[in-house]
């Protein structure tokens, strides 16, 4: 009766989260007195999960999956649960993770919580701290069904390292019929993914123009960070949608978010307030980001980021 979670890849590599939900999974095996078992996807080299506290992979190796299908890997998930005999399934909450969450659970028979943040504060009753009311607060979340499906929320929990050894096997479930079709997809393969990204620069209308939106992608290159931007900015057609996050865009689960020439509409917030360390870079002192920030920054933005850039480098070149 092992802890069973689904370690997300992208072209066979894991991502980040895949590790973090690994380290979770850990954890609670670690109270519960079981070990973890891992379901790959098409993911290639498997043993570097056994870093994160996997002590078993089941790879699933089908060309019909190289393209993400809610019900076809929730089938591959369910049916790798009932083979391990998993009472405990941990998921990020990435948004792939949250088409399958939901149907895992239904297929289970589980309860499930989502934007987890911490390991159980107990396994009996099972009992989870979570976020809530867009992040602005948390709650003690008890499942109390036989088989619980847990939703970590990204960059709360961490990567904990932990010697190990993981053994493999291959794992052929039953795929029920695509019935959808992917035509294309198009993504950003030159950026770090907001998503996965552990720091966030983002800009506002406060640039002016997307012709000044160069010192955002430096200094996000200077901080391996993602770009990103506020809601009228991609409305503008200065940045495209994909960078927009907020309420109504993506959410960011950062641990450093940088924001410069955003007010901080109420939207904006509810979707960046997960961030840890929030830095606002304005002009206006009124701005209602001050208040959410835990650093703030009154001055032009085309003075103080071009400087702040300089000073990092002269940083990382010192430091190299």
């Amino acid at each position: 009766m092992s802890v069973l979670v689904y370690t997300e890849s992208e072209q066979g590599k894991f991502k980040k989260t895949a590790f973090e939900v690994a380290s979770y999974a850990k954890a609670v095996a670690d109270q519960m007195g079981t070990t973890v078992t891992a379901i790959t996807v098409n993911a290639g080299d498997s043993s570097e999960l056994g870093n994160y506290g996997v002590d078993k992979v089941l790879n699933v190796n089908n060309s019909d999956l190289d393209k993400f299908n809610a019900n076809a890997y929730a089938s591959a998930i369910t049916q790798a649960a009932q083979q391990e005999g998993a009472k405990v399934v941990v998921l990020s909450s990435s948004a792939d993770s949250k088409y399958l969450a939901p149907i895992v659970a239904i297929g289970l028979d589980a309860g499930y919580a989502s934007n987890v943040v911490e390991a159980p504060s107990s396994t009996s009753p099972f009992t989870v701290k979570r976020t809530a009311f867009t992040n602005k607060a948390f709650n003690m979340t008890t499942i109390d069904t036989d088989t619980k499906v847990v939703g970590v929320s990204q960059n709360s929990f961490g990567l904990v390292e932990s010697n190990g050894t993981v053994s493999s096997e291959d794992f052929s479930p039953s795929i029920p019929s695509i019935s959808v079709t992917v035509q294309s997809v198009d993504k950003a393969t030159d950026k770090v993914s907001i998503a996965d990204a552990e720091v966030v620069v983002s800009g506002g209308r406060g640039l002016k123009g997307p012709e000044n939106w160069g010192m955002v992608e430096e200094l996000a290159e200077v901080l391996g960070a993602a770009t990103a931007c506020s809601k009228p900015v991609s409305d503008l057609g200065w940045r495209p949608h994909s960078e927009h996050v907020g309420q109504t865009g993506k959410p960011v689960a950062s641990n450093l978010y940088i924001a410069i020439g955003i007010s901080g509409a109420i939207q904006h917030l509810a979707g960046i307030n997960a961030s840890k360390i929030k830095v606002v870079i304005n002009t206006d002192p009124e701005a209602p980001f001050f208040k959410a920030a835990d650093y703030g920054v009154v001055g032009d933005a085309f003075e103080v980021v071009p400087t702040l850039i300089e000073k990092l480098k002269a940083f990382k070149a010192q430091n190299a």
